[in-house]
């Protein structure tokens, strides 16, 4: 497997900083920023989208916290610093908490000591690794996380960059494999189910514009055989909008292109 690069290429949109600029944070680039809009006309709901997924994950940690016990995280393709970070949901529960963010963008790594101040009890680090590599991801994983101990590993946003689905199966077989008994798996994926064309199209202008890496949608039906193997929390494949969402007084928040699913790895 190839190195990431270091090298950031301001002239060329990438994920991370383009998902940044959704969310309206500041590390981003003029390029970043044009496809950002060039999308957003195409998809105004891209925004929402952003947000929800950040929802996803915060609610979705903190149930695995709270509710599950989970204490060590995996947090693979973790883009830029925002709120409501990883660790910053796991260890305002339980300070202990130890979380490795995984990402190859060369701006995530400068900017990672903001990932890494973490509580003083527990433990945050930062690997510059690329998910095609999840051995890579794992040995380096293992100078942190206690992988005989139950993992929750995060895919958000990012399986929908690996283009064959047997091939993303297989990186998230390597990856669940290396976890014991009571493990957690957490994926959002980019879908056409919630805005049909304009996603589509969304997608083409990504791709066709040479933005980084390339993106592949799929069905719900072809995101749940992520979790083959995995017993899926209720409510199971879902809009990251109807995943145990927080109270709404204005009613069922709308679906959006992201869908999502909490497994846990059996016994």
């Amino acid at each position: 497997m190839s190195t990431p690069s270091h090298e950031v290429d301001s002239s060329v949109p990438h994920s991370a900083r383009v998902w940044d600029y959704w969310l309206g944070g500041k590390e981003n680039y003029p390029a970043d920023r044009e496809m950002g809009d060039q999308i957003a006309q195409v998809m105004p709901s891209i925004i929402d989208m952003a947000r929800h997924d950040r929802g996803f994950l915060r609610r979705t940690v903190g149930h695995m916290v709270e509710k599950e016990g989970v204490r060590q995280f995996l947090d693979i393709g973790t883009g830029l610093p925002t709120q409501d970070n990883t660790h910053e949901v796991a260890q305002r529960v339980a300070p202990e908490c130890k979380v490795v963010y995984v990402d190859n963008d060369p701006l995530v790594l400068a900017h990672a000591h903001a990932l890494l101040t973490g509580s003083p009890e527990g433990v945050t680090n930062y690997l510059h690794a690329d998910l095609n590599d999840p051995e890579g991801i794992l040995d380096g994983a293992r100078r942190t996380l206690d992988l005989t101990r139950p993992v929750a590993v995060m895919l958000l946003g990012i399986v929908h960059f690996i283009a064959d689905l047997d091939e993303a199966r297989a990186i998230i077989g390597t990856l669940m494999d290396a976890c014991p008994p009571g493990s957690f798996l957490a994926v959002s994926h980019a879908t056409d189910a919630a805005d049909g064309e304009p996603m589509r199209r969304a997608v083409e202008d990504w791709n066709a514009g040479g933005a980084k890496p390339p993106l592949t949608l799929r069905s719900p039906e072809q995101i749940a055989t992520l979790f083959e193997g995995l017993e899926v929390l209720e409510p199971g494949v879902v809009s990251t909008s109807r995943w145990r969402p927080d109270p709404d007084p204005f009613g069922e928040a709308p679906l959006v292109g992201h869908w999502c699913a909490l497994a846990r790895k059996p016994s």
